[in-house]
């Protein structure tokens, strides 16, 4: 700021001597705090005043919530009629289908929290040497049994939690963690078939053939 100017805020200072105030880099906003009306000029808005004429400018305004007004064009779902809802009274009774696949997730009672004994009755993990004499089909099925398991511990914990019961939690973790046993020995056996193929296809490729063995031999 000029010098003058900090000479002219002096004198709006009562004339305090050049000493007594602030520095110069403060002079801006002391001659906007003296000079600002207690009442807001304008409203606040990121558009000109004069920029819309009273008119609104938006051409595809849609909903408002706080004037409750519709859009001003026809939307695309116009032509369709809304539906109605329907009470409860009318709506069609459905049945409950005993073998539905997603009593899966829930115990054999159909109760949304298994019990303790429940949960701990149950044989040990898979092992290895057993999975590698199971065909595909079979390694396949027995995934997914665990999948279907572990979804129905997580329903049971689920509901646990909600209702605060305090037990059945030491059970539940133990059986998860018999299943996560035989799902890891089920890769393992998976990435041997794996890694055997890729050794298989890589001596095909080099020529190899077993009938040249079987002829040799013979």
């Amino acid at each position: 700021m000029h010098r003058q100017s900090v000479l002219r805020l002096a004198c709006q200072y009562g004339g305090l001597p050049l000493a007594e105030l602030p520095p110069p880099y403060l002079a801006p906003s002391l001659h906007f705090s003296l000079n600002r009306s207690p009442v807001q000029s304008s409203n606040f808005s990121s558009t000109a005043a004069a920029a819309g004429h009273g008119r609104d400018l938006s051409k595809t305004r849609g909903v408002s919530a706080i004037h409750r007004t519709g859009p001003k064009f026809k939307l695309g779902a116009s032509k369709y009629p809304l539906p109605k809802p329907v009470s409860p009274e009318a709506l069609e009774k459905r049945h409950a289908t005993p073998d539905h696949g997603l009593w899966g997730f829930f115990p054999k009672d159909r109760q949304a929290l298994g019990t303790p004994e429940y949960d701990v009755a149950h044989g040990r993990s898979w092992s290895i040497q057993e999975l590698r004499e199971k065909s595909w089909d079979d390694l396949h099925c027995l995934w997914w049994a665990c999948v279907k398991e572990r979804n129905r511990i997580a329903t049971s914990n689920l509901e646990r939690q909600r209702l605060k019961a305090g037990y059945g939690e030491w059970e539940a973790t133990e059986r998860d963690r018999v299943i996560r046993v035989t799902q890891k020995s089920i890769k393992h056996v998976l990435r041997e078939r794996w890694y055997a193929w890729e050794d298989a296809s890589a001596l095909y490729k080099k020529g190899y053939r077993p009938q040249d063995d079987e002829a040799t031999e013979a």
